[in-house]
């Protein structure tokens, strides 16, 4: 099996670049940097510090693992982290964070060939890796192996339906996840199919997406003071579909004399011009909102269309509908993350299908912080309730959530560190 991955990823590397180069055609790749993922870009770096190469996928991986990277960046002058992700827009999100260069470097992910793996590690010779989530590169693994390089998976997710196509080539999984020196999983499900899969020294200490602080802070269009006399509140990380209900949602507040905002932030911010389209057909006053937009007092509902800002949205209101969660079609795979506008002191409403974040769900859940609902009709009820209670920020769960993230981040901290000195 993995003489026949090789043979993929040599034979076929010459297709990833035309999708790559097609990519960048399209703004889904960096329109400079691109050439990262098919070559290995000098760069200056300190040879005096250790590196620890740590490589997240995407936005929502690289998140979690950002106060891991500041814990790093800020207080502990000797290591110099190399940071890989895949996506633009992971790239774009740590830009924003302005880490110590001196301490820290991105980089985009290099693509899975023994050519460029071989390349890429004898470039950077890290002395530590970390592998965020669920990434399983084959060549990858078997190089940092044969180099003897201590291998961490850090807030490593393995879903059931995951675990059920990993389990269809067991001897491939046990001699993989073998070659991980510890796994800390992100939820008891995943340690228990970790330790299934062949993971060896696999620990539970909590969800790394606990960890970020969320600043909460004003911003130029304070909707508080804008729409003083109104009901603000949001819809976040919505799919197909879920605007439908969002909006049978505000009508149904509408006609019960309610004077409200609807915020809806899609979770492709590309299909904002849709979602337009939709309420304007609905006959409702709606605007696109980019980074720094002025923002009408006229509008009913606003499409955000931007990434990185939606604390600032959270900041306004005090109820959130957590979208990917409505649809059934979506069973398998449903539920985005709801931690931010917790840490926000928000309430929050979800519907019944959150099967990817079910533990967290059930966390806040238990604490009276999150909400099912089945419908339109239970969403506006609830909605109308907070309204009247005049649901104020809860600073209680904000103290609460942000503590448990520090333990997960402190313990976190500890264990790599000491597998590190260890080894």
């Amino acid at each position: 099996m993995i003489s026949l991955y090789r043979f993929l990823t040599f034979f076929l590397f010459p297709i990833f670049l035309i999708i790559i180069y097609l990519r960048r055609l399209i703004n889904k790749e960096d329109k400079i940097r691109y050439k990262e993922k098919l070559t290995i870009n000098e760069s200056n770096f300190p040879k005096n510090k250790k590196i620890f190469w740590i490589h997240a996928a995407s936005i929502g991986e690289t998140n979690s693992v950002i106060p891991f990277i500041q814990e790093l960046n800020n207080n502990h002058k000797d290591i110099f982290v190399l940071f890989t992700s895949t996506t633009l827009s992971s790239s774009e999100l740590i830009k924003k964070k302005k880490l110590i260069q001196s301490n820290f470097r991105h980089r985009f992910f290099p693509l899975d060939n023994q050519f460029l793996v071989k390349k890429f590690l004898s470039y950077w010779k890290p002395n530590l890796i970390i592998f965020i989530d669920s990434e399983v590169w084959p060549n990858y693994l078997l190089e940092i192996s044969k180099r003897r390089i201590p291998l961490i998976l850090l807030n490593g997710r393995i879903t059931m339906k995951t675990f059920k196509r990993w389990k269809l080539f067991p001897n491939l999984s046990k001699e993989l996840f073998g070659l991980y020196d510890l796994c800390l999983s992100s939820s008891k499900e995943s340690e228990n199919n970790l330790k299934s899969l062949g993971a060896k020294n696999v620990k539970f200490i909590g969800n790394l997406k606990f960890c970020p602080s969320v600043k909460v802070e004003n911003n130029n269009n304070n909707l508080t003071y804008l729409f003083k006399d109104f009901f603000i509140w949001c819809a976040a990380s919505t799919h197909p579909g879920e605007e439908e209900i969002i909006l049978k949602t505000h009508d149904l507040l509408k006609k019960r004399g309610i004077k409200l905002v609807t915020i809806i932030i899609p979770r492709h911010i590309k299909r904002s011009k849709e979602i337009l389209t939709n309420c304007k057909n609905l006959d409702l006053n709606s605007q696109v909102v980019n980074n720094y937009d002025e923002i009408s007092k006229n509008s009913e509902i606003l499409i955000i269309n931007s990434i990185g800002e939606i604390t600032k949205y959270f900041y306004n209101c005090k109820s959130v509908f957590m979208g990917k969660s409505f649809s059934k079609k979506l069973i398998k795979v449903g539920g985005q993350n709801p931690i931010e506008p917790a840490k926000c002191g928000c309430k929050i409403y979800h519907g019944p299908y959150v099967s990817n974040f079910k533990e967290i769900y059930d966390f806040l859940n238990k604490k009276e912080i999150a909400y099912k609902i089945n419908n339109e009709t239970e969403l506006s009820e609830n909605l109308i309730r907070d309204f009247k209670n005049n649901l104020s920020t809860n600073e209680k769960n904000i103290e609460e959530l942000n503590n448990y993230g520090e333990k997960i981040l402190t313990l976190t901290t500890k264990e790599i560190l000491k597998l590190q000195n260890e080894i």
